[in-house]
């Protein structure tokens, strides 16, 4: 498949429908090395990766369901169940964590969109070995009590929970934007 063909092709398997096998040892760092080669404006590496397979993901999620009793505590049971299953559906989730400097020459958001970037090169670098992938966020990654649980920094938030696996059928495609709806040439 040529460059061009992947890009068409791109869409986002959802992760109760990846299962394994997941990538090796081999194909994990082979993506994720590939995936750091983006645009990183001052050479501030503004970002790093945490990966939490599906048996230390259902240890996460166990904790993510406290934490949640704790904020609501009146949290039903659903509620509760989909925190606890967050990370152990597909075979690895790649978290995708931003570290942001305030008051550097190089933006704040410059930096937070080196970080997208190397999620979605995960995305599309996970589409190349042959495996599915979805971006997904939830209240995880804006939660400062989730992040103390991750491990971050006061200066670091995850941006991305990059599940990863094999995926069991199709996903049908969406309607997409058109070059005729985004594109406009500026004129003076």
């Amino acid at each position: 498949m040529n460059s061009i063909d992947l890009l068409k092709q791109r869409r986002s398997h959802p992760s109760r429908q990846l299962i394994d096998p997941g990538p090796d040892a081999a194909q994990l760092r082979e993506l994720v090395e590939t995936s750091l080669r983006v645009p990183d404006h001052g050479k501030l590496t503004p970002f790093r990766i945490i990966g939490v397979d599906r048996q230390t993901g259902r240890v996460l999620g166990e904790r993510l369901a406290t934490i949640t009793a704790t904020h609501s505590p009146n949290a039903d049971a659903a509620t509760l169940d989909k925190d606890r299953s967050r990370f152990d559906r597909a075979p690895i989730c790649l978290i995708v964590v931003a570290r942001l400097i305030d008051g550097h020459k190089i933006p704040a958001q410059e930096q937070l969109l080196s970080a997208g970037c190397v999620a979605y090169n995960l995305l599309l670098g996970a589409q190349m070995l042959g495996f599915g992938a979805q971006w997904i966020t939830g209240w995880p990654a804006y939660d400062r009590d989730a992040a103390a649980l991750l491990g971050l920094a006061d200066d670091e938030h995850a941006i991305a929970f990059i599940h990863l696996g094999t995926p069991a059928g199709e996903v049908p495609e969406r309607p997409r934007p058109t070059f005729d709806s985004t594109y406009r040439e500026w004129q003076p």
